[in-house]
């Protein structure tokens, strides 16, 4: 493939943010409803939380089987194939109960939103040029989704019950069908053959930062609110979800230009650093202060893995690189909602918190004293 020019990068970048925002909220609704439902799909807290997790825990062995089927395909069919098993997830939660038949949907959702987001990640990262500040935008557009579904969610299912909730938010995500086949459809390099070595410190932080902001604290919201508000919990978790996701559509965009401004590790690290102390707060039980400033901190450091990554990876490898650093943090995403949905119940929030903060302070400070390798500057039209 060559190298697309700024503009052709910033229209291939939208169009794949555009098809993911549209697919996104078939998953993050039940991040919202089923610790809330769970007795409706009859699934227990501890069942709620491990199938939240299963999505994450199948690309753990999938994410280079769906990198290879990328590489081969292109954008445009891995992103529409994504965005018809999306829909097929959605409706599937509006008539299956239990955890046998709830795990197979989130499954195959783990290897659509694979796709979609190397898509968005590869998308952003095409050109070095503007790589950051790219990346910031298309955050930004992910979150749209996200953030109108999720009121929406917490006010319709009290009246209309979770599953036909799914079954509108199934309808909505026809339209990433329109964005999806926008994209352009070339082959990337190969992978090279798999080596085993031991994680960086930008493995370790993708590692616990999908651990505590993607798993401990989503699922601690829903629980927390739940505890804290009662009759209204469902209602308050959906608006500060969602107040996540419309921080991301103001904040993404300025994470990108501080990262092109000041270098993406130096903010990764000062952002992370404020992120534990914030998250020790929370689960101190200050939820609105807390959950609000870790939902900014969170949306500022969205761009910054994906440029950083490019950066210190040749370019032919740069799609299988950002694959390698997403299983990281599905790793830690994956083991975040089983911690929470065992844990939580009978741990002190503050104890748990405190100590995923700890652990996610470490990996920060590593990774500003990793040193950076500065590939070769990729050639325009260079394969």
């Amino acid at each position: 493939m060559t190298t697309p020019d700024n503009r052709q990068a910033d229209i291939d970048s939208r169009h794949a943010a555009m098809s993911l925002s549209a697919a996104l909220p078939c998953d993050i609704v039940l991040y919202l409803l089923l610790p809330m439902y769970a007795a409706q799909f009859h699934v227990s807290l501890a069942e709620a939380g491990v199938l939240l997790a299963a999505n994450r825990l199948v690309r753990i062995a999938g994410y280079r089987w769906v990198a290879s089927f990328y590489a081969q395909r292109g954008d445009r069919p891995t992103c529409t194939l994504a965005v018809c098993a999306a829909i097929l997830c959605a409706l599937g939660y509006t008539v299956a109960s239990g955890f046998w038949a709830l795990l197979p949907l989130r499954l195959l959702w783990g290897m659509a939103f694979a796709g979609l987001n190397l898509s968005t990640q590869a998308m952003s990262t095409a050109n070095p040029q503007g790589a950051a500040r790219r990346s910031g935008r298309s955050r930004g557009v992910i979150a749209i989704g996200p953030m109108l579904w999720l009121p929406a969610a917490a006010l319709l299912a009290p009246h209309i019950g979770p599953r036909m909730v799914f079954a509108l938010v199934a309808a909505t995500a026809l339209l990433g069908l329109l964005a999806a086949r926008r994209l352009p459809q070339h082959a990337y390099a190969p992978p090279q053959p798999r080596r085993w070595k031991l994680p960086n410190a930008l493995d370790w932080w993708s590692f616990l930062e999908g651990l505590t902001l993607d798993g401990l604290f989503i699922v601690g919201l829903a629980y927390m609110s739940k505890q804290s508000f009662g009759a209204d919990g469902e209602l308050v978790a959906g608006v500060l979800m969602a107040l996540r996701y419309a921080g991301e559509i103001v904040l993404s965009p300025l994470g990108g230009w501080l990262a092109e401004r000041f270098g993406a590790v130096k903010v990764l690290v000062t952002l992370s650093l404020a992120t534990c102390v914030a998250l020790v707060g929370f689960g101190g039980g200050l939820l609105w202060l807390f959950a609000g400033l870790i939902v900014i901190l969170r949306a500022l450091q969205l761009p910054l893995l994906a440029p950083i990554v490019a950066a210190r990876t040749p370019p032919a490898q740069r799609v299988h690189a950002l694959a390698g650093r997403a299983i990281w943090r599905d790793i830690g995403a994956g083991m975040g909602p089983m911690l929470a949905g065992l844990l939580l119940p009978v741990m002190s929030s503050l104890w748990l918190y405190s100590l995923a903060a700890s652990a996610l302070a470490l990996a920060a400070i590593a990774c500003g004293r990793q040193p950076v390798p500065v590939p070769p500057a990729p050639l325009s039209g260079q394969p």
